[in-house]
């Protein structure tokens, strides 16, 4: 059997590409927006243009499947969807950082420890399925509310704050687990337990890159002991 031509390779790959976007219920702009990339750049790479470099690593992620499947069809994406005669599921990895609910933490890198299934259409009415991440809490700041030690689902696609909504927020090294609200220059991250005084956070140009929303709360859950 001939090796496939360059042509063909390209076709495959904007198949799977396609395919795969297809399966996470994405738009070509929200993927483009994922990526950081512009939707003539996606668009070009649904018409069989490789990605390079960061970019191929970036689009990988964001569909939530390895790099030698979608470049090279090579086994099969990882922590994707699983079609079941009942219903449509999505692998959601948690990640390998602690959200804090109190002083603020962040433990690692956010290296993948393992992937929990959800129902789509859950995870759909939620946000977008292919930027959810589950992180565990750390501290009692929001008590009673999320205590220590629940598990948080966060939606990455939801990062411009909505005043009174729980979002995962980044300052500087740490990862806070708090209520978001804003002001003229700063954003004020509450507690929901009253024994913690309320975190300002400026945002200037020269801090902003000190102060991230990572991401929406969106789902809670705890184990009963």
């Amino acid at each position: 059997m001939n090796p496939a031509t360059p042509s063909a390779q390209a076709s495959a790959f904007a198949a799977r590409l396609r395919q795969r976007r297809a399966q996470l219920g994405l738009r070509k702009p929200d993927l483009a927006t994922a990526v950081g990339v512009s939707l003539t750049t996606i668009q070009q790479y649904e018409n069989g243009q490789f990605p390079r470099g960061e970019l191929a690593m970036r689009l990988a992620d964001t569909l939530r499947c390895t790099l030698d499947w979608l470049l090279a069809g090579r086994g099969d994406p990882e922590g994707g969807i699983v079609d079941t005669p009942e219903t449509r599921l999505v692998m959601v990895p948690m990640v390998e950082a602690r959200l804090s609910a109190g002083t603020g933490s962040f433990e690692t890198g956010g290296e993948v420890l393992r992937h929990y299934a959800f129902r789509w259409d859950f995870l759909r009415r939620k946000g977008n399925p292919a930027r959810m991440a589950l992180l565990r809490v750390s501290g009692d700041s929001m008590e009673p509310l999320i205590r220590n030690n629940d598990v948080v689902l966060i939606d990455q696609s939801q990062n411009d704050p909505i005043p009174g909504r729980i979002y995962a927020v980044g300052v500087e090294d740490m990862v806070y687990l708090k209520t978001v609200n804003a002001m003229p220059g700063k954003i004020i991250l509450t507690s929901v337990n009253e024994a913690y005084a309320p975190i300002e956070a400026p945002t200037d140009e020269q801090l902003a890159d000190l102060v991230r929303i990572i991401g929406r709360a969106v789902w809670v859950g705890r184990e009963l002991e």
